[in-house]
């Protein structure tokens, strides 16, 4: 126990800092998920460490068929599935197979930029902490606000924000295409990539430019 006035810390830091494949992928991370610094990849892993000790030690503990370990085995697969990060009839080696993005995915920053409400995940996260964004109604300005299964048709613009308005000009037209799941918009973003008849990559030609060369 602590001093109830002082929150404790409740992520750990790696055992070593300078790690040339570590800190690449986490900076990979941070320039994909818009997330302000690493603190935050930190904090997922440390729920990603606990999430897999518990499918551990349960594992070890049905194999001697504990009543106990079976009731806190469906807790746990149902507390993982609300939060969208399993599926329906997943066991404790789904759980074991987790990475740090299926939960980065779940994050209210992320469920904004891929409903298309921003232009990029940075942008999703200023949107959520200047109050546009709210969920079922109620205003929301947590980037890192856990997305439980069913509450991504609950959000939108809030309702006292000036981009509720369809026509406001800061407003993104982006639309969600279903085929790769490709965000694009016509004010700017990622535009789709164009195929041909067999569905190869097409790359567009460079005009020719006319005139003799001298």
């Amino acid at each position: 126990m602590g001093d109830p006035k002082f929150s404790r810390r409740k992520y750990s830091t790696p055992s070593h800092p300078w790690e040339a494949e570590r800190i690449k992928e986490e900076l990979g991370m941070v320039k994909k998920y818009g997330l302000k610094n690493k603190r935050e990849i930190w904090k997922q892993k440390s729920r990603l460490a606990n999430y897999r000790h518990q499918a551990r030690r349960l594992q070890a503990l049905l194999r001697f068929e504990d009543p106990q370990a079976k009731k806190e085995t469906d807790a746990l697969l149902n507390s993982l599935y609300r939060q969208g990060v399993i599926s329906q009839n997943a066991n404790l080696n789904d759980v074991l197979s987790l990475n740090v993005e299926n939960l980065l995915s779940r994050r209210l920053q992320t469920i904004v930029y891929m409903k298309g409400l921003a232009y990029t995940t940075k942008h999703a996260r200023q949107l959520i902490v200047h109050g546009h964004v709210s969920l079922n109604g109620r205003r929301i300005s947590v980037p890192g606000y856990i997305v439980r299964r069913g509450e991504e048709e609950f959000i939108e613009y809030s309702p006292i924000s000036p981009l509720s308005d369809i026509m406001h000009p800061a407003r993104p037209d982006v639309k969600v295409l279903e085929e790769g799941g490709v965000i694009t918009a016509e004010s700017g973003t990622q535009a789709p990539e164009k195929k041909d008849q067999k569905g190869a990559p097409v790359k567009d030609k460079k005009p020719e430019q006319k005139g003799k060369k001298e």
